[in-house]
């Protein structure tokens, strides 16, 4: 006998009008029909395909033991939906090993935060799993709403409304546009959320899309005792309201406003320092590289402006501009700003002519050299070097020539930057040129995310380091000829 196969078939967003063709062909063809409810048995899913079906179809009830309820399972709310999830899986599976095809309604899409998705893992490597997409809650709210989501180079987010408050609005601060789902209970959160991102009055409360019964309001006037969970918030495309709306009246001249570049420090709030704390907390713009961006906390109204890694001058001259605007501005960076950052970066697009009356000022950070160096002892206990391994700002040649430098002249060395995925020969020649100078038991720190989820300190030698081992994210330590590494520890001695 053949086994059957398993439809995961997404309804869309409530009328059965937008239903796909297939959807509604599979449903009426299916030996069985499969829905989830909560216990008290009605399914939206069922009543969304309750037109196709047929007599004779066997219907297999998944009924959650909880939903927003507690439970005294001994594994809590987790391990009570874990244990439903297999019960489920195995009802399913003695359909399919029957040689029955089943067909598992879900609402809006199976893998856009369906539950469909959990018997997919469970079954798909033991039958024939087929996936029937569906019109999203997303694309329903848009349309009712009748805004596009995003237009030309904007970037849409899709959010679950469980994140955390301060999670959600850094997010919500960082997108052009968004949709934030699972709300319910979640909704004062949310509505917070939005409003620490500055967009609250921007955000629209769409519940139960293309139903009968849909209900559309501004986000902010929305009373939280009435929200369902089958509702979402939505920030349509900024860039087709802007066209929708007046052109407002011409501001008068700006002065010229600030720009302040800001040391991060090299991990987390840890080590960021009162100074640039507070700097950040009054700017009004947030510019710079995306992941540097997402470690500020989020102030309601201040909008952030986060770009790639390798358009420094970009950044820099956006901030310039809006500073000339009389906006206050801060450019953040890891580490210290003026340690290969953002501080002479800003500073060349100054003296190349932009931000004409813009003030800059420069706010330091603890450096990736200090942090690796705390990790282990002191390695820069006495005179050191600082040296980037990069040489897409600079050629080879020249590192080569530093490198030689410093090692003759018995200096430690901290070395940025020394490895990428293009650049994978750079470390072992810089470590054969400072073998001129060291013996091959000079210590040498290897320091990976220093204060990170990832933190890893290694402390090898000259001769013995491998390159392979290193990459971006690394930061290394070569000692003098005084270094010294014992039991773990590593420290220069002050008198030479």
């Amino acid at each position: 006998m053949s086994l059957g196969k398993l439809y995961g078939v997404g309804l869309g967003p409530g009328d059965p009008e937008l239903m796909t063709v297939k959807a509604a062909r599979l449903i009426s063809e299916a030996s069985v029909i499969a829905y989830h409810s909560a216990r008290h048995g009605r399914s939206i899913a069922r009543s969304v395909a309750e037109p196709y079906l047929r007599e004779g179809q066997i219907e297999e009830k998944l009924v959650y033991p909880v939903t927003t309820e507690t439970t005294d399972h001994p594994g809590g709310y987790e391990g009570a939906i874990a244990d439903f999830y297999e019960l489920s899986a195995k009802r399913l599976a003695e359909h399919l090993d029957a040689g029955r095809d089943v067909v598992l309604l879900c609402e809006g899409d199976p893998f856009f935060y369906g539950s469909y998705m959990y018997m997919h893992e469970r079954l798909s490597g033991r039958f024939e799993a087929i996936v029937v997409p569906g019109v999203t809650s997303v694309s329903a709210a848009s349309s009712v709403l009748g805004r596009p989501l995003v237009q030309r180079d904007e970037v849409l987010t899709v959010l679950p409304g469980t994140l955390p408050a301060p999670e959600l609005a850094r997010r919500l601060a960082d997108t052009d546009a968004a949709a934030v789902l699972k709300l319910g209970r979640t909704f004062g959160s949310v509505r917070e959320a939005f409003a620490e991102a500055g967009k609250l009055d921007d955000a629209v409360f769409v519940e139960r899309a293309t139903w009968g019964q849909q209900r559309i309001e501004p986000l902010a006037d929305v009373d939280p005792a009435s929200v369902p969970y089958f509702s979402l918030a939505l920030l349509p495309s900024p860039a087709y309201a802007s066209r929708q709306s007046p052109a407002p009246a011409p501001a008068p001249a700006a002065s010229g406003g600030e720009v302040v570049v800001v040391g991060l420090g090299p991990a987390g709030p840890e080590w960021l320092t009162p100074e640039a704390a507070a700097e950040l907390a009054e700017v009004e713009h947030i510019v710079g590289y995306g992941p540097y961006v997402a470690r500020v906390p989020q102030k309601a109204g201040q909008q952030r402006h986060a770009s790639g890694n390798r358009v420094e001058a970009d950044r820099a001259r956006e901030a310039l501009s809006l500073a000339a605007a009389g906006a206050r501005v801060a450019v953040v960076s890891s580490g210290d700003p003026g340690v290969f950052a953002m501080a002479s970066a800003v500073l060349e697009q100054v003296a190349a002519g932009h931000g004409t009356g813009v003030k800059v000022r420069i706010v330091p950070g603890v450096t990736a050299a200090q942090a690796a160096a705390s990790r282990v002892g002191a390695p820069l206990g006495h005179d050191y070097c600082v040296l980037s391994l990069s040489d897409r700002l600079k050629p080879w040649e020249i590192i080569e020539k530093r490198l030689d430098a410093a090692g003759a002249a018995d200096l430690v060395l901290a070395l940025y930057n020394p490895a990428s995925r293009t650049r994978t020969t750079q470390l072992s020649d810089a470590r054969d040129v400072l073998l001129r100078h060291r013996a091959p038991a000079t210590p040498v720190v290897v320091a990976r995310d220093v204060g990170g989820p990832e933190e890893d300190i290694r402390i090898t030698t000259l001769g013995d380091l491998d390159p392979s081992t290193v990459d971006m994210r690394c930061l290394l330590i070569v000692g003098s000829s005084r270094t010294r590494a014992e039991a773990g520890v590593v420290w220069t001695p002050r008198s030479y």
